[in-house]
């Protein structure tokens, strides 16, 4: 389990001395390379300030890092399926390539199967795994201050005009459309549950969503119409002061949020929101509970499109909402990050219960 992992220092010098313990247990992403290896892996090694931990290969994926080809960390998966190595292998010879089911079936194998097999292994299809690399490249080539035909030869893409398509099914809008001087920023951050969409101005935080959500594209257009055609590509402070309190919260410490939010949403929408603020970590509530809470028992299906319509995950905590038999209900990151996010903040407030009888003890 991703939690069960040790902290980030006791990795780092397993990493150093190529602990074998944690062989198939711990990956280490490097961030200043994007390369994502086990932690006896022989390359040089990085300094701990580039290094993030995780317990599976898919969140390493998700997370938007590459398999390193010295200690091939892709290779037990590979080697369990033979269309999945020869997958992996084409994808390594041509990964700027747009892959398509019909270059699958011409391998000989059947994109069903295939696609089962990947999920089950990396947590995303082989389709999603090669648009993801190419997207994220051309998106870091944006947010870098490139020009548009330069993202376009990064994510490999034949054409401005496939380039553009493909963009504007993640961002909402045609990269060249987007603003030079933004006054809403986005910015893409990486999170052991995977890639995600971070949009600012140099205030508050407007959306945080999953890069792989569905919702996203018409989120972001919505949220372009909203500032007028403004929406742009660029790193504010924000960003980094919002990265260094998910860093903390993926962490397990403690400290919570502080960035001022912008909602965008009815009255009572917004009441809603304010109301999943107030449940504590590792607690969770239905939906019944939150319309009752409101003073609305009978709202109970608004209260469910309220949820679902937040745009800033984590921070307003629509993943804390279950169903009324403890089932996990929908959530627009998918049930297994919200298996996850619950699971890390039951633990945080273990340890936290713990810290605070050790504190009463020895007072």
């Amino acid at each position: 389990m991703l939690f069960d992992l040790p902290p980030a220092p006791v990795l780092y010098q397993a990493l150093l001395a190529r602990d074998g313990a944690y062989d198939g247990r711990a990956y280490v992403g490097v961030t200043s390379t994007g390369i994502f290896c086990r932690l006896t892996c022989p390359a040089r090694k990085p300094k701990p300030e580039n290094c993030r931990f995780f317990a599976s290969v898919p969140e390493c994926l998700a997370a938007g890092f590459r398999a390193c080809k010295r200690c091939a960390p892709l290779a037990p998966a590979a080697e369990s399926d033979p269309a999945i190595r020869t997958l992996l292998g084409a994808l390594e010879q041509r990964p700027a390539y747009r892959w398509s089911e019909q270059d699958v079936e011409r391998m000989g194998l059947d994109p069903s199967t295939v696609r089962r097999a990947f999920r089950r292994h990396f947590g995303m299809t082989f389709l999603e795994m090669a648009r993801m690399e190419r997207l994220r490249a051309g998106f870091q080539t944006l947010g870098e201050g490139g020009r548009v035909i330069d993202a376009q030869l990064e994510a490999g893409f034949a054409s401005p005009e496939g380039f553009r398509e493909a963009f504007a099914r993640l961002a909402g809008v045609a990269p060249g459309k987007l603003s030079r001087e933004p006054l809403l920023a986005a910015h893409w951050l990486d999170t052991p549950l995977g890639a995600m969409v971070a949009i600012c101005d140099t205030e508050r935080l407007h959306l945080l969503e999953f890069a792989d959500r569905k919702g996203l594209p018409a989120e972001l257009k919505r949220l372009n119409g909203l500032a007028r055609g403004t929406l742009g590509i660029a790193r504010m402070a924000l960003h980094d002061r919002l990265g260094d309190e998910l860093a903390r919260y993926f962490d397990g410490r403690p400290g919570g949020f502080s960035i001022p939010l912008a909602l965008h949403g009815s009255a009572f929408t917004r009441a809603v929101w304010a109301e999943l603020m107030t449940i504590p970590p590792g607690v969770t509530r239905s939906y019944s509970e939150i319309a009752q809470a409101l003073g609305q028992p009978l709202a109970v299906r608004a209260v469910a499109r309220a949820n679902g319509a937040n745009q800033i995950a984590l921070l307003i905590p629509c993943h804390r909402v279950i169903g009324a038999d403890g089932s996990l209900t929908g959530y627009g990151g998918g049930l297994w990050r919200k298996q996850k996010l619950i699971e890390i903040e039951r633990q945080l407030a273990r340890e936290h219960a713990f810290d605070e009888g050790r504190t009463a003890r020895a007072d």
